[in-house]
């Protein structure tokens, strides 16, 4: 069920997509629509996890440069039956992390030097836990598919927008853009982004409550994770991610919503913290078994 309602959103980000194309220009633009959506799919396919990591500025560390942390992640990567993901330190001092890959052979593994600072051993492997729930359900695949769809959206609203306000194509009543006219390209050029935007939640949203709970499992201890959330969210909400800022594209990816102010709180792309901790709680209460704790990871920077 849960795939398919991802497949329902996904199929409605591309028919919206396809939709602005033929409003632009017909049939004609539609089909341009439409290449450029495999196109972009395609590159989201191939190049999502170095894309990501390039604009985080992260570092690839091996069991040399950080052995405690290679470790837990390799023991919990064996617990959820995934290979080794590559994995990756951030240097940020607010806690977070993410997962990125097309598939788990192509994955990786991203963490904050704040998040292995500040959490404890338990807390930090609830968190990778969560994020190699991610990779095995596949979601970083689907997240970055998502938000290529999305962004374009807003790029081909803008461009609709700004063709119907300048001239663009004109149809028999002279009004431009296939007939909706200067007021139609501004409403599109509003209305556009903000349904992508929501399509685009309701896809973090249900994937997050899903990851937690497949991340429970795999550390054994959903109190673990309950913990880290808990943390991570005081700690984002003191601490400036400056990197995460600077390319707020990629903020959908963290396991806690990396930016301040603005449009962070209006458009959310992560369910509540608090209702994320209420459930791993109630998953608490199912008697699951703690995992055997592991030395607390500490790389160069700690």
């Amino acid at each position: 069920m849960n795939l398919f309602k991802t497949g329902v959103l996904l199929a409605a980000l591309t028919a919206l997509f396809l939709f602005i194309g033929y409003a632009m220009g017909g049939e004609g633009g539609m089909l341009i629509a439409l290449a450029m959506a495999a196109g972009m799919n395609l590159l989201a396919w191939w190049n999502s996890d170095r894309m990501v990591l390039a604009m985080t500025g992260a570092e690839e560390v091996d069991p040399q440069r950080a052995p405690s942390l290679y470790e837990l992640t390799q023991k919990l990567a064996a617990r959820a039956e995934l290979p080794m993901p590559r994995l990756y330190v951030i240097h940020e001092d607010q806690p977070n992390a993410f997962a990125t890959g097309r598939d788990p052979e192509h994955a990786a593994v991203a963490v904050t030097t704040g998040l292995v600072d500040r959490l404890s051993t338990e807390e930090l492997a609830g968190v990778i836990a969560h994020e190699l729930a991610h990779v095995r359900n596949r979601d970083t695949l689907i997240m970055t598919v998502t938000a290529t769809i999305a962004g374009a959206i807003g790029m081909l609203a803008n461009m609709f927008a700004f063709s119907n306000m300048f001239g663009g194509r004109r149809d028999e009543q002279g009004q431009g853009g296939g007939g909706l006219g200067a007021i139609g390209g501004v409403v599109m050029m509003i209305l556009a982004p903000l349904a992508a935007s929501l399509v685009q939640m309701a896809i973090s949203r249900s994937r997050e409550y899903e990851a937690d709970a497949l991340g429970a499992a795999i550390c054994g201890n959903p109190l673990w994770l309950a913990g880290a959330l808990d943390k991570i969210a005081r700690e984002a909400q003191a601490i400036d991610n400056p990197t995460a800022e600077a390319k707020p594209a990629t903020a959908h990816l963290y396991i806690v919503n990396p930016l301040h102010g603005g449009l962070a709180g209006l458009f959310r792309t992560h369910p509540s913290t608090e209702e994320r901790i209420r459930r791993l709680e109630a998953l608490a209460g199912q008697e699951m078994a703690p995992a055997a704790a592991v030395s607390r990871p500490r790389g160069p920077w700690g």
